[in-house]
């Protein structure tokens, strides 16, 4: 299987298993980010292959229902700042930063998918997030709900990248007496 092939199918296989009916509501967000360079198998903070940033992307953008919004996570370099639609952003009232992603200072897939991928992109401050995939441990944590549920994947590699996948859920609160949906 060739590289391009290999990398679009391990995205669609991570996504499969975050993404499942009953997992998701009409309106949930879900944050990704990935270091490009460790997909290559490189160190991070090194400017990746746009083409294969571009691969991940299509595979993220054709596998998630329409009903899930994205937010896709720039680097350490503008302090992990996220590219959403302006839309999600007025809906939520974000604060919207003013920088354009690129390579050097965003990131590749982030630059890629500010380009390519988005119809009407903004780059935001923070969001609250109820998904999330971290491709290349870029650390998503800080843009998701309080609690927080790690996925045991079946794989836990997109290339040379080890992934992380997260579903929240509401906090529990109440003691002994409490009910919970599911009981």
């Amino acid at each position: 299987m060739a590289r391009d092939e290999q990398i679009y199918f391990q995205t669609r296989e991570v996504l499969k298993e975050l993404i499942t009916p009953g997992t998701y509501n009409p309106g949930t967000i879900l944050v990704v980010s990935c270091s490009i360079s460790r997909v290559e198998g490189r160190r991070e903070d090194t400017t990746g292959d746009p083409h294969l940033a571009a691969v991940i992307c299509r595979a993220i953008w054709e596998f998630c229902p329409p009903e899930i919004q994205m937010a896709v996570q720039c680097c350490e370099h503008l302090n992990r700042a996220l590219i959403v639609e302006r839309e999600l952003m007025v809906e939520k009232g974000l604060v919207e930063v003013s920088v354009i992603p690129v390579p050097e200072a965003g990131g590749t897939f982030a630059a890629v998918a500010y380009q390519h991928f988005f119809k009407n992109p903004v780059v935001v401050e923070s969001i609250t997030a109820d998904l999330g995939i971290d491709i290349g441990l870029t650390m998503i944590g800080m843009h998701l709900k309080p609690v927080v549920k790690p996925l045991l994947l079946a794989n836990e590699y997109i290339g040379g990248a080890r992934i992380v996948a997260a579903r929240t859920r509401p906090k529990l609160i109440g003691g002994a007496r409490a009910k919970y949906p599911g009981q």
